[in-house]
């Protein structure tokens, strides 16, 4: 084979599969074959989902006990914004008939993983998967975003301004909607905006710590919306 050949072949493959991937541009294939695994609820079960991105995922992945021996599916994937969810959203959440769902979403599309948008661009797809949960009778539990001084990946797009203003105005759709809004911001939050130091990794993520602050939080508002 032509030397000349080698580097256009290597382009052409990195080309297609760069293609295939943004054909499953939500990532359906995360959950497939889960989901198609995954049982029929139980008489008088109530299944939650728990709909988000790298932060919801790692919670799973950090203290799967918390998971253990419920009826808690966790469908968070890694770096994923909401239009991305908004789009899975029906294959993840509402055809896993869910009781309920709790979304934690909107620190990625601040961070701009798939492009620049606005705090009402993110708030319209959050509105569109409330509109769809609730119109399939599932209960909305729309948390608020995680406090991020900055974003280490991506620094000098301001979170510690936008994500207060994203949780206001999400707060305020929630009471709206009839959804219930859990306020997770103000429990890890340092007084700066940013995440207290013990909770987080990297600023952003979690650490065991700073999940099991959550727990109770997400079960006392599950509580609340199932009975």
């Amino acid at each position: 084979m032509s030397t000349l050949l080698k580097p256009f072949l290597l382009l052409t493959v990195i080309f297609m599969m760069n293609s295939l991937n943004a054909q499953d541009w939500p990532n359906f294939k995360e959950f497939q074959e889960a989901n198609a695994r995954l049982l029929q609820v139980k008489q008088n079960e109530k299944r939650v989902v728990f709909m988000g991105n790298s932060i919801t995922i790692g919670w799973l992945q950090t203290h799967p006990n918390f998971f253990k021996n419920k009826p808690y599916v966790n469908r968070g994937i890694s770096g994923q914004t909401t239009p991305q969810m908004l789009v899975r959203f029906r294959a993840d959440v509402v055809d896993l008939d869910a009781a309920a769902v709790v979304l934690l979403a909107g620190t990625n599309d601040i961070a701009g993983n798939t492009g620049p948008v606005t705090l009402e661009m993110i708030l319209d797809n959050i509105k569109s998967m409330t509109e769809i949960a609730q119109t399939n009778d599932i209960k909305v539990i729309l948390c608020s975003v995680l406090p991020a001084f900055d974003y280490p990946w991506r620094p000098g797009l301001a979170p510690n301004v936008k994500i207060p203003k994203l949780n206001k105005m999400i707060k305020r759709y929630a009471e709206e909607s009839g959804a219930y809004y859990l306020d997770y911001f103000t429990a890890l939050e340092d007084g700066n905006n940013g995440m207290i130091k013990e909770y987080t990794t990297d600023g952003v993520h979690l650490t065991l710590e700073g999940y099991q602050v959550m727990e109770p939080l997400v079960e006392n508002a599950l509580q609340k919306v199932l009975n």
